[in-house]
């Protein structure tokens, strides 16, 4: 394979880098958005999996071919979920490092601005994306995994006018991650526009108008309200007046050095490099204009659009451009330099890693026992309670010190009732969750510290839940098989039929 000047990919130096990155950044399945993905991976494997309140994973996963792709994939290698998912992050990895170095080398002549773009890239990879609430790339799989290199590779082809491959690579990210092929396509036509004005030909823009046609339906031009509300400000970087004076610095400053980028007349650089220097710019001034228009009363149901996911994209290149100007300008007979730069930046993100996953292995490989204590009960569970065993956890448990934000049905691969954060980063999205998720997170609230009675009363109102983990001690007259390190796995007690009270809910979506 080679890339835009003939020369051959440096496919092994890659691979070395994708390895130092899995060292630097770590590998964390279940954790945050794995949480919505991985289950709906694990239930397409085995439909034995998840019998209640499906609802809160399969909203995204009905959508992408994400979770087909993984379940295709273990079938066909008979490796188990778990070791498909580490695979495809390291395949996702390394197909990442190898878009981004055909998008410098069409951005840059020479190879220390590529090189030192790479390794900064490397050592930074894992960084927030201003407050979009996203990393540049995640420590987990998701369908973003996929669609990261497949937006920088389609851009890189862009760049190069090889629309066979921009096409190819479009049409792939659309199957995978719909959201994110809009923001590809809006900076495709901002792309198209700027060539059509330099060159003076008056031609519509078959993109944009394609982007236009992807735009979600059941918008409404009224206030959120009820629990949906709640869910949806739950999400405070969604509203442009929440973010603090730094987020605004980070997402401002880069588009006023890209102005210089396209201004200036930088030494090693291509045309392509003034090209989506320029491009990006009014790429970000339309993002931020749409979302401080949405943060209105009236058009606030269209934020979950959340037009500063824009902001992802122009993060990941411009760091690639800053550094690949810095190696252009300061790695000329310096060989040091890049490495200079990218070592320092890597052990302070190795040590960010150990500060945000402090309980857990820096890579956690599959296994049947791990050295947090949390994610070793989701284990036990995993192991030993019924498929279709329906769990009862503290609807606030991702914010307790020991799970590192390692989700419950994701590790467990069993059901539960909604969580009020990651299932309500869904309910965000997808309103018609709201009242469910409502009244499964208050149930549950405080659950740590309920007694035999208040099982009793849960159990009253969601018959089909059977089993409860607790942090903490459980309360007497609970039958609990497992009780380590805090945590206690036990069975909610059975109730006569005539103390039965369902609640108006939609158990299996």
């Amino acid at each position: 394979m080679k890339d835009s000047t003939g020369g051959r990919l440096p496919l092994l130096r890659l691979a070395g880098l994708t390895v130092a990155a899995l060292c630097i950044h770590g590998y964390h399945s279940g954790v945050e958005d794995g949480e919505i993905y991985v289950p709906a991976a694990k239930k397409l494997l085995h439909p034995e999996l998840y019998p209640y309140a499906t609802e809160f994973f399969q909203a995204h996963g009905h959508l992408s071919l994400f979770g087909n792709i993984l379940e295709w994939t273990a079938k066909l290698t008979h490796l188990s979920m778990d070791w498909t998912l580490f695979g495809w992050f390291m395949l996702s990895l390394f197909a990442t490092l190898v878009s981004c170095w055909l998008f410098v080398d069409a951005c840059f002549s020479h190879a220390r601005a590529k090189w030192t773009a790479i390794l900064v890239f490397t050592a930074v990879l894992t960084m927030p994306a201003t407050n979009t609430g996203l990393l540049l790339i995640d420590p987990y799989l998701t369908s973003r995994s996929f669609s990261t290199p497949l937006t920088i590779f389609a851009l890189a082809s862009l760049l190069e006018k090889r629309y066979a491959r921009v096409a190819i690579a479009m049409l792939v990210t659309a199957t995978i991650h719909p959201q994110m092929i809009a923001y590809l396509l809006f900076l495709a036509g901002v792309i198209y526009i700027t060539e059509r004005v330099k060159t003076r030909v008056p031609e519509p823009v078959p993109v944009l108008a394609s982007a236009i046609g992807m735009l979600p339906t059941g918008f409404h031009f009224t206030p959120a309200t009820g629990p949906y509300r709640e869910a949806l400000y739950s999400r405070d970087y969604f509203f442009l007046y929440n973010w603090s004076w730094y987020h605004w610095l980070g997402m401002l400053a880069p588009l006023a050095i890209l102005a210089w980028f396209w201004k200036s007349d930088l030494r090693g650089t291509q045309p392509a490099f003034k090209q989506i220097s320029f491009a990006l710019i009014p790429f970000g001034l339309i993002s931020i204009a749409l979302a401080a228009l949405f943060c209105s009363g009236e058009l606030e149901m269209f934020v979950r659009l959340q037009p500063l996911r824009s902001f992802h994209l122009i993060t990941l290149l411009f760091v690639l451009l800053l550094a690949g100007i810095a190696g252009e300008y300061l790695a000329k007979r310096r060989n040091w330099v890049p490495l200079a730069f990218a070592v320092p930046l890597a052990i302070g993100m190795f040590l960010v890693a150990r500060q945000t996953y402090p309980n857990s292995a820096q890579v956690e490989l599959p296994s049947r026992t791990s050295s947090n204590p949390w994610v070793n009960t989701l284990l036990w569970i995993s192991q030993n309670t019924p498929t279709n065993a329906v769990f009862a956890v503290d609807s606030r448990y991702f914010k307790d010190e020991p799970t590192d934000v390692h989700g419950f049905r994701a590790i467990s691969e069993r059901s539960a009732l909604a969580d009020y954060y990651k299932d309500g980063g869904v309910v965000s999205l997808f309103p018609a969750l709201a009242v469910e998720w409502k009244q499964m997170s208050d149930a549950t609230y405080g659950l740590n510290h309920f007694n035999e009675s208040q099982f009793r009363d849960l159990k009253k109102a969601y018959p089909d839940v059977t089993w409860t983990v607790i942090h903490g001690s459980a309360p007497a007259g609970m039958q609990c098989p497992y009780q380590q390190n805090s945590y206690s796995v036990c069975r909610v007690p059975a109730l006569n039929a005539s103390a039965v009270k369902p609640v108006a809910t939609n158990p299996v979506g």
